[in-house]
């Protein structure tokens, strides 16, 4: 981190000057970045992968903990990032081309998951709001980065015309990454319009509704993880899907003690292969990013499960 302290911020306006010139001078820098990093081991049962999401402001969604305007400030979110990616119980990072890229350039990804946001086009606020166009990371472009996948939110509203195309081009992003065997992280909601403000249905009812809709896009489901919100009747929900299943964090409302909890509760079920936070840990509100980040952290699962090979031996005897 450059020795910025534990829970403090440099407040020097020039800290990440260096990254304007090397997007000035020598822009194939972050593509070589991305070719030398160390990549991460591998995913597998057992070990639940700790993720930072850090896609809002592509969306112009730059609010958070009350503060609407708290994900303006490029520097600071790069602080807070970075912080957040130092600890070695965070597997990776959820975030928009921009936001890659300067990490990359900032070699905090290495050993890390890379998934890129894919469609921010559905602008918060906006009046088409619904109609989410891809305008993000493309397969290619994550493949050349050598990326995990792809992460697509998938809002369905049986109100609006723009869902058919959603979908549609929900189910083409995944089949161009599965092609190139990427993960399709698919985030799925059932909304409305209320009161002119796109409204997700958390009831257990509607996210099992969504799970199944989104699970049946593409022509094969071989790449495609779910991440779906900490709601009422988990175990409902993860009946739904056979999917690897990472939990979003959202900005919950609550006391933090209470969303942790009901953040562990979840990550106990079966199929939940972990946790995809952002605001709730890069802006907590007492302040402190690396003691949410291990608190968050520590909630995770880390059992010893058999090999795929080894328990179709034991299954055959």
């Amino acid at each position: 981190m450059g020795g910025l302290p534990e829970g403090a911020f440099d407040d020097d306006p020039r800290r990440y000057e260096h990254l304007t010139r090397i997007r000035l001078e020598d822009p194939e820098a972050i593509a070589r970045a991305a070719r030398e990093r160390k990549p991460h081991p591998g995913v597998v049962l057992g070990k639940q992968n700790f993720i930072v999401a850090a896609d809002h402001p592509a969306r112009g969604a730059l609010a958070a903990q009350g503060r609407p305007e708290a994900m303006a400030d490029r520097r600071e979110l790069l602080d807070r990032l970075q912080l957040a990616l130092a600890n070695p119980a965070v597997d990776g990072v959820l975030a928009s081309p921009d936001i890659m890229d300067d990490l990359l350039l900032l070699g905090a990804l290495d050993g890390k998951l890379l998934f890129g946001s894919m469609n921010r086009g559905g602008l918060a606020g906006f009046v088409n709001e619904f109609d989410d166009r891809f305008t993000g990371h493309t397969a290619a472009a994550l493949e050349a980065i050598g990326a995990t996948g792809g992460k697509m939110l998938t809002r369905i509203c049986l109100g609006d015309p723009a869902t058919a195309g959603i979908l549609e081009a929900t189910a083409k992003a995944i089949d161009s990454l599965a092609e190139r065997r990427l993960v399709a992280m698919v985030e799925p909601f059932l909304s409305s319009w209320v009161d002119g403000k796109v409204t997700n249905d958390l009831s257990p009812e509607a996210v099992i509704r969504s799970v199944a809709i989104a699970s049946g896009l593409g022509s094969t489901s071989a790449y495609t993880w779910m991440k779906l919100p900490v709601v009422a009747e988990m175990e409902r929900v993860m009946a739904s899907t056979t999917m690897p299943t990472v939990l979003l964090g959202g900005d919950p409302a609550g006391h933090q003690d209470e969303v942790f909890a009901s953040w562990g509760a979840a990550l106990a079920l079966p199929g939940v292969q972990g946790l995809t936070v952002g605001r709730t840990l890069l802006y907590p509100a007492d302040g402190d990013v690396a003691g949410a980040v291990a608190a968050a952290a520590s909630l995770l699962r880390n059992e010893e499960i058999a090999p795929l090979g080894q328990k179709s031996k034991e299954a055959a005897q």
